[in-house]
């Protein structure tokens, strides 16, 4: 078994072809693990069926440990893995290739795969955040299978050829089947508001001008509020496609809702000066994200916070005089 370093612990079984090199069975220690984009020279193009599945069954075929330092006494299990790069180079995810990765929760990978396996993110239960690079300006089939694929809450930041970045808010929903007893049949039920946003594409292909036409139907539904909170800040925070029209409907919903916007969102510090702008929050909700930022530890944000009160709400307005 050959031996190389690389940016992860693996142990593969792979297997060489004219164009590319297939992973059979990919094991990793590391809880944030990358996968190679070449091997010997050659691109890595296809995860097989079960590829990533903890307990695979064995499989014929070359054998490469890649290290990045000492693995130590920590486990080869991808139960265990919570963050993966795929390569660039990948074309191709076979049957159930990431089955019961049950830790997993952020997959980066780019947009030139074009075959998604059945099943292939099948007991995933944590994974919800996505960072997709595009690699032709045209879209790629794989946004279209995620969210087609997981009805939880997706978060996905997609990266364009251009070097553009926006991030978008997929909110969750359920299917249920209910069995009708006396009818003899099973009834259909779609829970949560999230359902048109999950399947808003035509030919595996996102247009944002649909995807903020569904706001104010949403907003209609029964629907979380952390959710929309983070849907109508991203859309303003990254606004790419976005018409004025749109725009209008997230700024007042976030401004009828700053309070809660701000304390939700103190964590983004780079942008805490935009929030503020586009919110527009009263003395109450200033008063309160400032005791937040304090106790939170982010003076950053206190000091943009403490300056929008100071020009908005100077403390002399609030004295008074007795005789």
């Amino acid at each position: 078994m050959e031996t190389i370093s690389g940016m992860s612990n693996w142990r593969l079984t792979l297997r060489r072809e004219e164009g590319g090199v297939v992973l059979l069975r990919a094991e990793t220690c590391d809880a944030r693990a990358v996968l190679p984009d070449r091997l010997f020279g050659l691109p890595v193009t296809a995860l097989d069926n079960h590829a990533l599945a903890p307990e695979g069954r064995e499989i014929e075929g070359e054998r490469l440990t890649i290290t990045c330092g000492v693995p130590g006494q920590r486990e080869w299990d991808n139960r265990r893995m919570e963050e993966l790069t795929l390569p660039a180079s990948l074309e191709r995810v076979g049957n159930y290739a990431f089955l019961n990765c049950s830790a997993l929760k952020t997959l980066r990978l780019h947009d030139g795969v074009t075959h998604w396996g059945s099943g292939a993110l099948m007991n995933c239960r944590l994974l919800d955040t996505f960072f997709l690079t595009r690699t032709e300006p045209e879209q790629g089939p794989s946004l279209a299978y995620l969210a087609g694929e997981l009805y939880r809450e997706l978060d996905v930041t997609v990266t364009e050829t251009d070097g553009s970045v926006f991030r978008l808010l997929f909110p969750e929903f359920v299917e249920l089947y209910e069995e009708n007893i006396s009818a003899h049949h099973f009834d259909y039920f779609i829970s949560g508001a999230g359902y048109p946003y999950h399947h808003c594409f035509r030919q595996k292909r996102l247009s944002l001008k649909e995807y903020d036409t569904l706001w104010r139907d949403f907003l209609g539904m029964e629907h979380d509020e952390a959710a929309a909170i983070r849907l109508a800040w991203f859309r303003l925070r990254w606004p790419v496609e976005l018409g004025e029209t749109a725009a209008a409907g997230y700024r007042a919903f976030l401004q009828s809702h700053a309070g809660e916007a701000l304390s939700l969102l103190l964590e983004e510090e780079e942008a805490i000066s935009l929030l503020v702008a586009e919110t527009q929050p009263d003395r109450e909700s200033l008063a309160a994200a400032c005791a937040l930022a304090r106790e939170r530890g982010k003076t950053a944000a206190l000091a943009v916070l403490l300056e929008e009160r100071n020009r908005r709400f100077p403390a002399g307005w609030e004295k008074s005089f007795a005789l």
